[in-house]
């Protein structure tokens, strides 16, 4: 019995010694992380936000997006924080040759479309490409553009009605057998349908943005860690 006792003892301080071992290495692992800026996951992981607005950027130069969007008072800061969309606008590191663009700066196409449609222009004007992405898990409203050189070559957005459908349909969209409603045509749908078919859009877009540039959401065998990037507040785009 007192053997078994010893035994027993023995193993609960050996499972207690090895969890210090583990939580002081997490615990060093994250002050590492918060110092550099960066973000731990691995391959095949999702990050720990999904943003609900985005762009994506053909560039692997950060200070000439941040130029283009006129960014004002930037910090560093973490990409899981950035993505997170808890400042004005966040400007990730270059991945894949791409850089994501998120913040709660970005314009809505149901607040002002309008305001959407020329921010993307003048700010495609700057860097070449730029691509729009909305996704609202909640309200299920979405939007997708693409503008190249100031012109929209495709978009689409729905906030409860199609408030935007330019150009042809991309043939990432047809594979993934998205749903786009022309002006006027969807207000003779039920709600139950027009819920469904919205929820399936919202659904698609991270395969979209896969396809199209580059999914903010989730990493591959190709991706390295993601560095973090900078933080700012206001942009003359959406002051003019």
């Amino acid at each position: 019995m007192l053997f078994a006792l010893h035994l027993l003892a023995l193993g609960v301080g050996t499972v207690m010694f090895l969890g210090i071992i583990i939580l002081h290495r997490r615990a060093r692992a994250l002050q590492q992380l918060s110092q550099t800026g960066g973000t731990l996951f691995s391959a095949n992981s999702r990050f720990v936000h999904q943003p609900a607005v985005w762009l994506a950027i053909p560039s692997s130069n950060p200070k000439a997006v941040q130029a283009a969007l006129g960014l004002g008072y930037p910090t560093p800061c973490a990409w899981a924080e950035g993505i997170a969309a808890e400042h004005e606008f966040f400007i990730g590191s270059p991945v894949n040759d791409w850089i994501i663009v998120t913040g709660s700066g970005l314009p809505h196409p149901g607040n002002d479309v309008d305001r959407c449609f020329h921010f993307l222009i003048r700010l495609s004007r700057a860097l070449g490409q730029v691509q729009f992405f909305m996704a609202d898990p909640v309200l299920h409203h979405h939007a997708w553009a693409r503008v190249e050189n100031g012109l929209v070559t495709r978009a689409y957005a729905w906030v409860n009605e199609t408030v935007w459908n330019q150009g042809a349909k991309s043939i990432a969209e047809i594979e993934l057998n998205m749903k786009c409603f022309s002006y006027g045509e969807d207000t003779g749908m039920d709600d139950a349908t027009r819920e469904e078919f919205a929820a399936a859009n919202v659904e698609k877009i991270p395969s979209l943005s896969a396809r199209w540039s580059f999914d903010p959401s989730v990493t591959d065998g190709n991706l390295q860690n993601p560095a973090g990037g900078i933080a700012g507040k206001s942009s003359r785009f959406l002051k003019d």
